[in-house]
Order: structure tokens, then C-alpha cells, then sequence
């Protein structure tokens, strides 16, 4: 790789960085559908250009970038970024490696949609052995729960919590952000690639 590509890697990979983390800070509630601590941000959408058009690497770049930067304002120790940080590289890794395979729209689509879905199945033992026990040193189980019960007072326990609302809702925050992803990639494909 030549200095100039690498120096326009490195300077798309920072301003996707950039995006991302402004798109973190303007993540907002579903009330209704999910307890009010969960929230929708489409800061993945960076990250998913980046590993489509710079490679899997640059997308794990993003990732990174924009969760050490909002650990910055977290009140929760940076266990939310580091779950974040975990199920975004899940979601662009894949979506990424399919697209290098053979670059066609197609692959991209696939690839989208099994990251999305990889995303969706780990956010479940990500959250239950990671994300909430930690939580758990600032908020009870049981406050949790009871916050998801609020919502759907049927379920029972957090491992029911995390399937029946956290995989869901994980899965479509994925295929929105690829939805946006088909939208935006081709009209920004010049700045990404020149």
C-alpha cells in the first residue's frame, strides 16, 4: 500500500470515526417496546461504510474510536461501550469480509444481513454474562427485570429479558443501520474511495 492510500485510509477511517461518535451522542429512547436505559443510535452506519469500503479493519477502527470517546460521558464505568464495542465488531467484521470476497452488491447485502444477525444472537450472552452483571454493581437484577416487566409483564428472569427484547431489538438497530448503509454508500462511494 502506498503512503497516499494509506494516509486516506487512515484520515476516512477518522472522519467515519468522528460521524460515528456524533451519532452515538444522539442515541435516543423506544419507549414502549424497550426499557427507557436502552437506546437507538445509528452509530454503526459509520463503521459498516468504513469495513465496506476500507476493509473489516477500518470498521473495527470506528468501533473503537467512537466507545473510547463516549466513555468519556458515561455514567455507567464504560460497560455500555464496551458491549457496544463488542456487537458493533460482530456486525461489520462479517458484513466486510463477505464484501471483500467479491465485491458486489449482493455480497454486501448478505454480508450486512449475517453481521446484523450475528449482532442479534451474541447481544444475549454478551449482555448476560458481560453487560448486566457488571450493571448490576449500579442498579439490582431485580430492578431490571421489573423495568422489562413494565413492558411485558410476562417475562421471567433476564435471560428471557435479553431474548425476547435486547436479540429483537439488536436486530433491527442492524438492519437499519445496513437500510441507511444502501441508501448513503453509493452517493458517498467517490469521497470514501478518492
Amino acid at each position: 500500500m502506498s503512503a497516499k492510500a494509506r494516509t486516506h485510509k487512515i484520515t476516512v477511517t477518522a472522519m467515519l470515526a468522528a460521524v460515528a461518535t456524533v451519532l452515538m451522542f444522539l442515541d435516543f429512547p423506544i419507549p414502549f417496546l424497550i426499557p427507557p436505559f436502552i437506546k437507538l443510535d445509528f452509530s454503526e452506519l459509520p463503521a459498516l461504510l468504513a469495513s465496506f469500503s476500507l476493509g473489516p479493519v477500518s470498521g473495527v477502527a470506528v468501533c473503537l474510536i467512537k466507545n473510547l470517546i463516549n466513555c468519556l460521558r458515561t455514567s455507567t464505568g464504560c460497560v455500555g461501550e464496551l458491549c457496544n464495542f463488542m456487537l458493533g465488531v460482530c456486525f461489520v467484521v462479517p458484513a466486510g469480509i463477505l464484501y471483500r470476497r467479491k465485491k458486489s452488491r449482493k455480497n454486501a447485502l448478505i454480508g450486512a444481513f449475517a453481521g446484523a444477525v450475528l449482532m442479534a444472537l451474541l447481544s444475549i450472552p454478551v449482555n448476560y454474562f458481560i453487560t448486566y452483571p457488571i450493571y448490576a454493581n449500579f442498579m439490582p437484577i431485580d430492578a431490571i427485570i421489573n423495568m422489562y416487566q413494565q413492558i411485558r409483564p410476562g417475562v421471567n428472569g433476564l435471560l428471557e429479558c435479553l431474548t425476547v427484547f435486547n436479540a429483537p431489538f439488536t436486530l433491527v438497530k442492524g438492519l437499519l443501520d445496513m437500510l441507511l448503509c444502501f441508501l448513503i454508500y453509493k452517493p458517498l462511494s467517490p469521497l470514501l474511495h478518492r
